[in-house]
């Protein structure tokens, strides 16, 4: 029943759950279920091979993941809100038990009215993430209690078990409903927000199906679980920022737009929308196309060149509109930028044009040095592949180190901009547009591993996320200063020599891990202290000291979830760590 995948998970659960506070009950009791429900669908799942689910196009040689792709969100959730509730506790001790002047007072009065915005919107955030979790497991028990039309009928034994495991699930869901309604007062407002966060489950189910079956053999059911429900997630979010900030408008009041969250910076709202512009923009494209082959087809009946030329207008035409007036409308909707959100980010690199913009020189010198070598490499040597996809994450470290300590607000920006260009990229990939859809297509084959299928690659994808989300998580309240080098450290160092010790002299993979974790720390501060980062230096080298089992903790957990799951560790280890590192 317990593999070395589940038991790491099960390893990585227990701390969230031991530091959860009395006032985080109900959310840690939902994760403990949530947790449990999973790991008997995954049981399930992968011993009954002629299951519906094995209908489901899955990634080849992977595992199901079902148990670490349905608590990963959740968990990320509740660690932050750990985080939050300690900030909250520890400024209600300082009120109460030290005499302030009436500003200081003032001061911290406001930075409690913040922690406590920003803890009930995770709380919220949190439950969009169970429900996610809980409607798949749900609809993942569903298709295990059907079964294929060429499968002769199932043992009685294994009737009773999928009923046993459907109840349960009904059971959990209604005692997770109840849980929930404890933390809201009986009423509109916590029916409402029991129906969002209920849609989202259901938006996460079809979505699901709809990855699964549209990208046949490009994700595991945990991966895929983990993209679609950050997706909807961050959808929803979206959305709801929509309606209350209009909400806010008619109203003329913006109690209902810091109710719902936190104040957002413009670099976040440019952030969320240019990525979901770009996601939605493949069914624009869908509605487009076939309108302009319409017109052109009984005009130029042949012609395939006139035909590829006049799709690729087409295509760039749209992608412009999409990003210069679209995306930027709701901009101005959600946040007041004084000009075009295109000339605020102009503005932005260069307010400080020394800094910024010597760093996007060092950055393109970096990349083109990098990529022309790496590529030669890849083509010539008989080097293993995935040796050779390690050299990025070494460059990854040589790029975004340096701009956290410095400059973290632009590297902010600078990962949007970079997950917005490899979108575009990816779509020109796919859909073949003309001129670049067949170089990009090349070139990328060139890093491919098993993990990447012919339709989608998505191995840059999850090594960009990985260093990017630590960092955009840690933008509010962070009390743990190696938090956001998550990313970097565990994919850029320890990731990386962890690969080669293994594929060249088999050490012991946690040892390794550790072991170049710890380095990179050391290395860390020194650099810090060395280029004059010296406050943000103590503050590291007093988090490794002061919190030194949650570190070891973090590192071991990563290690193991490095050595034995088959998911995709670029995407989950990062936040595997992350995770820990904010208890």
């Amino acid at each position: 029943m317990l593999n070395g995948e589940r038991a790491v998970v099960l390893l990585f659960i227990a701390p969230i759950l031991h530091a959860t506070p009395l006032s985080l009950l109900a959310e840690a009791l939902s994760l403990s279920l949530l947790a449990l429900f999973a790991l008997v669908i995954e049981v399930f799942a992968d011993s009954s091979p002629n299951s519906q689910l094995a209908q489901f196009k899955t990634r080849r040689g992977a595992s199901s993941g079902i148990l670490l792709g349905a608590v990963t969100l959740p968990c990320l959730m509740i660690s932050r809100l750990i985080q939050l509730s300690r900030a909250l506790s520890l400024h209600e001790i300082g009120v109460q038990g030290t005499q302030f002047s009436l500003n200081q007072i003032d001061w911290c009065c406001s930075i409690q009215f913040f922690c406590s915005t920003d803890l009930e919107y995770l709380r919220l955030q949190y439950w969009a993430a169970f429900a996610c979790g809980f409607s798949v497991l749900g609809f993942l028990g569903y298709r295990l209690w059907q079964l294929p039309n060429n499968i002769q009928p199932i043992s009685a034994r294994t009737t009773r078990d999928v009923k046993f495991i459907l109840s349960c699930l009904a059971l959990c869901g209604t005692v997770c409903c109840v849980l929930f309604a404890t933390k809201y007062h009986i009423g509109w407002s916590a029916a409402l927000k029991l129906l969002w966060v209920l849609s989202q489950g259901l938006a996460t189910v079809k979505l699901i199906q709809h990855v699964v079956h549209n990208f046949p053999f490009c994700a595991s059911i945990g991966e895929a679980l983990l993209v679609t429900g950050g997706l909807v997630i961050y959808f929803g979010d979206m959305f709801a920022l929509t309606f209350a900030k209009i909400h806010g408008y008619l109203s003329q009041s913006e109690l209902t737009y810091v109710q719902y969250g936190i104040k957002r910076s413009e670099i976040s709202i440019i952030i969320q929308g240019m990525v979901l512009g770009l996601l939605l923009f493949p069914i624009f494209l869908k509605l487009i196309l076939p309108i302009w082959e319409c017109f052109t087809t009984s005009a130029y009946s042949n012609g395939r060149a006139y035909h590829e030329i006049g799709k690729s207008v087409t295509f760039y035409a749209s992608l412009a509109s999409v990003l210069i007036v679209i995306v930027p409308l709701w901009m101005q909707i959600v946040q007041t930028f004084h000009v075009h959100p295109l000339l605020w980010v102009i503005d932005f690199v260069v307010s400080e044009p020394l800094k910024r913009l010597s760093l996007c020189i060092y950055w393109v010198a970096v990349i083109l040095v990098s990529v022309r070598r790496f590529y030669n490499i890849s083509k010539n040597s008989k080097i293993e592949r995935i040796l050779l996809r390690k050299y990025y994450h070494l460059m990854a470290v040589l790029m975004f180190l340096p701009a956290l300590i410095f400059q973290p607000k632009f590297l902010d920006l600078a990962f949007g901009a970079a997950l917005a260009v490899f979108l575009v990229l990816e779509i020109i990939r796919v859909w073949r547009i003309w001129p670049l859809g067949q170089l990009v297509h090349q070139f990328m084959n060139a890093f491919t591993d098993h993990r990447d299928s012919d339709l989608l690659i998505v191995s840059h994808f999850s090594l960009l996320l990985g260093c990017a989300l630590p960092i955009w998580m840690s933008s509010g309240f962070n009390d743990r200063p190696l938090a956001p080098f998550a990313g970097i450290l565990s994919l850029g160092i320890g990731d990386t020599m962890v690969s080669y010790l293994v594929a060249m002299y088999h050490v012991f993979i946690v040892v390794a891990f550790f072991i170049n974790l710890k380095i990179g720390h050391q290395w860390l501060a020194t650099s810090m202290v060395s280029s004059g980062g010296a406050k943000q230096a103590v503050s590291v080298v007093s988090s490794i000291g002061w919190h030194w089992f949650s570190l070891l903790l973090a590192v071991t957990v990563s290690g193991l979830l490095e050595a034995y799951t088959a998911q995709l560790d670029n995407a989950f280890i990062p936040l595997v760590f992350y995770s820990l590192l904010c208890l």
